[in-house]
């Protein structure tokens, strides 16, 4: 297939990309340097000329509680744009397959777990991160309007939290796993003897290496006409307190570990219901240990790109 990625630099992106390309498939995209997601008439030219069998969404401004809280607005109002855009593109040149990503923060804060596809809506977001969830949401009521409106028959996956090579480890941008690398592995070299951590360690978190969120997308490439709605996931819960150990243990920190239960925790639990997904014959295949070792390794190995 001639696959276009957008978002192709980023860690999802770029995950998707190698795995196509080693699959055999055509892989397109452009970096956000030379293709801007916002400008809506370059990306119609952009679809146009490139005219793949399938259009793989993986472009988003993303971050964790805290940059969330900073910039609502740029979290909805840039996603929103990204996604509008590429979707209204797509359509013009008759993309006839469209996987959109989007992220299990789409889910009611306190819906029963694990969460399936069908909670969706049922009641109140976590507000830490509300604004990309709103977005998110749209872009997924948008792929179904067109399916709906034009019988197109795209589809929105919903990954669980990812982590791996080429994450953004900024400390104050990133997401928890990648930001406790990040903190934990400065505290090391700096001889910090503690390190302390937003809430109080028990929120409960599923994390997937984006390795193997990448063979779940390309499963999905092929099929694509199987639901609306399909989310990705490990099945494996862990609590942020026993991450935070685990992460202590792989990056070789032997200092104390503190929380600040003056800080927001965040969902207090999300897990999510990944069984259509797994009826189609994927599961995942790293653990958590050997995805951080891997994750930590690029960091070291990348030091101009590991704090973007």
């Amino acid at each position: 297939m001639k696959i276009y990625v957008a978002g192709i630099r980023g860690m999802v992106g770029s995950a998707i990309a190698l795995m196509a390309t080693d699959q055999g498939h055509e892989v397109l995209g452009k970096s956000s340097k030379d293709l801007d997601l916002c400008d809506r008439k370059a990306v119609f030219a952009e679809i146009a000329e490139a005219k793949p069998d399938v259009l793989i969404i993986a472009a988003a401004k993303v971050g964790g509680i805290k940059a969330n809280s900073d910039q609502p607005v740029e979290f909805l109002s840039i996603n929103l744009q990204i996604q509008g855009n590429l979707l209204d593109a797509a359509h013009a040149a008759n993309i006839q397959k469209v996987l959109f990503l989007g992220s299990s923060c789409i889910y009611p804060k306190f819906a029963p777990q694990p969460l399936t596809e069908e909670s969706l809506l049922t009641s109140p977001l976590e507000e830490t991160n509300e604004a990309y969830a709103i977005a998110k949401i749209a872009g997924i009521k948008l792929v179904d309007a067109y399916n709906k409106q034009y019988g197109h028959h795209w589809l929105s996956a919903m990954p669980t939290n990812l982590y791996g090579p080429r994450d953004n480890f900024h400390p104050e941008k990133s997401h928890v796993l990648p930001a406790l690398i990040q903190r934990f592995h400065l505290a090391k070299e700096q001889g910090i003897e503690s390190v302390t951590i937003w809430g109080d360690g028990t929120p409960l978190r599923e994390f997937l290496h984006v390795e193997d969120l990448a063979r779940a997308c390309l499963i999905l490439a092929q099929e694509i006409k199987i639901e609306t709605l399909v989310n990705i996931g490990s099945g494996r819960e862990v609590s942020i307190k026993e991450l935070a150990q685990l992460v202590s243990k792989v990056v070789g920190y032997s200092g104390e570990i503190r929380f600040d239960t003056t800080k927001p925790n965040g969902t207090p639990r999300k897990l999510l219901d990944s069984s259509k997904i797994m009826s189609k014959g994927w599961k995942p295949e790293i653990d958590l240990e050997s995805g951080i070792q891997s994750s930590y390794e690029w960091y070291l190995a990348n030091n101009d790109r590991r704090m973007t």
